[in-house]
C-alpha cells in the first residue's frame, strides 16, 4: 500500500514542478510581497499518543502568545471543522475541543461557544460527533453549541463569481465580534480544490452561512467560493483579509490526519501531532511542511503571505516543541492535483476542460 502511494506522490510533484516550471516568468513578479512582513511568528508542536493531552500542550506552549488578549475578551468562540457531519476523520473530534477547554480551565472563566456553520446540518453533525457530551462534561464553565447558520445574524462582504463580478457572501456576525476570542479547531487534511485545508481555509469556508435544511427556500453562500481554481484561492484570501482581526488562536488536529481525495473522502495518517500558534498562517505553513507538502502549491496562503495577513517565511517562524523534521509524514495528494495546481500558471494559457472556461459542476464545499 505504502509503495502504490509513494509512487502516485512522485507523480503528484512531476505534475506540480512543471506546472511550475511553466508559471516561473509570471510567477515571479506576482510572489513578491505586497506588505513587507518582518514579524516573527511562534508556531508550538506537541507530538503524543493522546489527542487531547496533545491539543492542550500545544496551547500552553504558546500561553504567552494567547493570555495577554484573552484576558481582555469577553466570551471565547471554538471553531470547529464539519465538513462532513458523518465521517469523523473529516471533522474535529471532540477529544480536540476537550483539549481547548482543558487549555482554557484555569485562565478563562467566561462562556465559551463551539461554533460552528457546516455545509450539511450542523446539528446532526454536533450530535453525531458527541459534541453535546463536551458540552456536559464541562457544562459548570459554561459552554454551549451555536449553529451559525440557523443563529443568522450575518455581515456581508463582495466576493468574486465565476465571471469575476461582484457578489455578496453572509459571515457569521459571531466570527466577527471584537469581543470574542476566537479559537480555529482545525485538521490535517488534503483538499480537492486548494491541495490543502488547515486553519485560514476552516475558517474562510467555515464562516459563510447556507439556509437550515428543510426550512424554507435553500441557498448556500458557501458554493459561491468556488468558481474555478484560481477564484476559490482569491476569494478565500478576501475573506481571510476580512476576518484576520478576529482570529485569536489556532489548533491544527494532526492527531490522525486525512491524504488522498481529502477533505472528506480521504484515508487516515497516524501523525499523532499537534499544531498551535496565533497567527493562523504560519500554523497551516508548519502544517504544510509536516504533511510534506510544497508550501508554494497553496495560492490562498501565498495570497495571504503577500499582503501580510500572517508569516509564511519558515525562517521567520520559530517552531517550539518538537522538530518538523521528527514528526513529518508525506501525505498523499488528492487525484486532482494536476487541476488543483493550475491557479499558478498564467490565465490565458488554461485550457477550458481543465476548469477555467465553461462552468464545471459544483465541486463539494468545506466548511
Amino acid at each position: 500500500m505504502r509503495e502504490t502511494i509513494s509512487r502516485r506522490y512522485f507523480l503528484d510533484t512531476a505534475i506540480g514542478a512543471g506546472l511550475a516550471a511553466r508559471a516561473a516568468a509570471q510567477e515571479k513578479q506576482v510572489l513578491e510581497q505586497v506588505v513587507p512582513n518582518d514579524r516573527k511568528a511562534s508556531v508550538s508542536i506537541a507530538h503524543g499518543d493522546e489527542r487531547r493531552r496533545i491539543v492542550s500542550e500545544s496551547l500552553a506552549a504558546i500561553d504567552d502568545q494567547i493570555r495577554p488578549v484573552l484576558k481582555r475578551k469577553k466570551y471565547v468562540i471554538i471553531k470547529p471543522n464539519m465538513v462532513s457531519t458523518e465521517n469523523q476523520l473529516a471533522a474535529t473530534h471532540a477529544d480536540a475541543l476537550h483539549g481547548i477547554l482543558d487549555y482554557l480551565e484555569p485562565r478563562f472563566k467566561g462562556p465559551v461557544i463551539i461554533a460552528e456553520s457546516s455545509a450539511g446540518d450542523t446539528m446532526h453533525g454536533f450530535e453525531n460527533f458527541k459534541y453535546q457530551q463536551v458540552v456536559n462534561e464541562h457544562r459548570r464553565r459554561k459552554v454551549s453549541l451555536l449553529d451559525l447558520n440557523r443563529d443568522g445574524r450575518y455581515q456581508t462582504i463582495p466576493l468574486i463569481d465565476y465571471d469575476w463580478h461582484v457578489t455578496p457572501v453572509r459571515l457569521a456576525a459571531p466570527l466577527l465580534d471584537p469581543d470574542a476570542y476566537v479559537i480555529c479547531a482545525a485538521i490535517l487534511k488534503t483538499h480537492n480544490v486548494t491541495v490543502a485545508t488547515l486553519s485560514v481555509k476552516n475558517m474562510t469556508l467555515g464562516a459563510p452561512l447556507r439556509s437550515v435544511p428543510k426550512q424554507g427556500p435553500a441557498w448556500n453562500d458557501k458554493r459561491k467560493y468556488h468558481n474555478g481554481v484560481r477564484g476559490t484561492h482569491y476569494n478565500m484570501f478576501l475573506t481571510a483579509q476580512k476576518m484576520k482581526p478576529f482570529w485569536g488562536a489556532t489548533v491544527i488536529d494532526g492527531f490522525e490526519g486525512m491524504e488522498g481525495n481529502g477533505p472528506s473522502s480521504g484515508t487516515p495518517v497516524a501523525s499523532r501531532i499537534a499544531i498551535a500558534s496565533t497567527d493562523y498562517v504560519a500554523a497551516d505553513r508548519v502544517g504544510v511542511e509536516c504533511m510534506g507538502i510544497n508550501p508554494d502549491w497553496l495560492g490562498y496562503l501565498q495570497y495571504c503571505s503577500q499582503c501580510g495577513i500572517g508569516q509564511y517565511d519558515l525562517a521567520k517562524i520559530s517552531v517550539r516543541g518538537a522538530k518538523i523534521a521528527d514528526v513529518k509524514k508525506t501525505y498523499r495528494l488528492h487525484r486532482d492535483i494536476e487541476r488543483e495546481l493550475l491557479w499558478m500558471g498564467p490565465m490565458e494559457e488554461l485550457p477550458p476542460k481543465l476548469g477555467m472556461g465553461p462552468r464545471q459542476p459544483d465541486i463539494p464545499v468545506e466548511a
